[in-house]
């Protein structure tokens, strides 16, 4: 039986939430992504709690603060020189959800260890904690703000 893989199995999702985990995440899965043929699909996820109050938010753009905090990230962790089948988009739902269910069809997921949010004493977050239960690929979970996984891979080179 031959080996087929289609482009969509070839690539590699990170949660990009625009911490420094998630920037180191961007580098490492393009580090990943040279090594095992892969593109990178960089994912930001934002999420709406419907709550009941007597006034209204009408400056407030969640998805365009989504999609800053993305482009920002992905400056951040490439500068200029973006790699080459980078796709990047924002996605409406809960990050567990969205990046578990993105992971169903690339060759690995990529995370923070922890995001913006939570208890910042945590070793993991609850997102970065669910995917590494629930994904169906594999899932590397970046801790802290290292070091990048390549010199040149960063922005401020």
């Amino acid at each position: 039986m031959a080996n087929e893989t289609t482009p969509e199995s070839q690539r590699i999702v990170v949660g990009v939430d625009g911490s420094p985990a998630s920037i180191l995440a961007l580098q490492w899965a393009q580090t990943m992504g040279t090594a095992l043929g892969a593109t990178v699909s960089a994912v930001t996820v934002w999420h709406l709690d419907v709550a009941y109050t007597p006034y209204t938010l009408t400056d407030w753009d969640p998805e365009g603060l989504a999609e800053e905090t993305l482009q920002t990230a992905l400056t951040q962790a490439y500068g200029d020189q973006r790699p080459q089948g980078l796709s990047a988009r924002i996605v409406r739902g809960r990050p567990a959800e969205v990046l578990i269910k993105e992971g169903e069809s690339a060759r690995m997921l990529v995370v923070g260890s922890r995001g913006h949010g939570g208890f910042a004493g945590l070793l993991l977050g609850s997102v970065s904690a669910a995917c590494a239960e629930h994904a169906s690929c594999p899932v590397l979970i970046i801790h802290g703000a290292g070091e990048s996984p390549a010199p040149g891979t960063g922005g401020d080179d």
